[in-house]
């Protein structure tokens, strides 16, 4: 099991629209797929005289070609409207994590 990761920096004048948008159309379009589970959406925390802020998006994933499938047939297209639909206002990079136990 691994964790797909993407952190969005949202500029603050479109921050309420970007995060409703996030919670009720681009969180369950891509759990829907049934490919990415247990999904969250967490705020970075920052500075807060910041012009913009930053919210991570995480999904757990069974595996690196699971996510590869999810997204060339259904991420890459859901990315490309959130970037239509906000422009400038909103970047994001992803990142893959991994869950280390430990041995307390």
């Amino acid at each position: 099991m691994i964790i797909y990761n993407t952190t969005f920096n949202i500029e603050n004048d479109i921050l309420a629209e970007c995060v409703d948008y996030l919670k009720k159309d681009y969180i369950p379009r891509a759990a829907a797929s049934g490919f990415l589970m247990t999904p969250y959406l967490r705020r970075v925390l920052q500075d807060e005289t910041e012009e913009a802020s930053s919210y991570s998006v995480q999904f757990h994933v069974k595996n690196y070609e699971t996510l590869e499938y999810w997204l060339q047939n259904e991420g890459r297209a859901l990315q490309q409207e959130l970037v239509q639909r906000f422009g400038p206002k909103i970047v994001g990079f992803s990142t893959l994590l991994e869950d280390i136990a430990l041995d307390l």
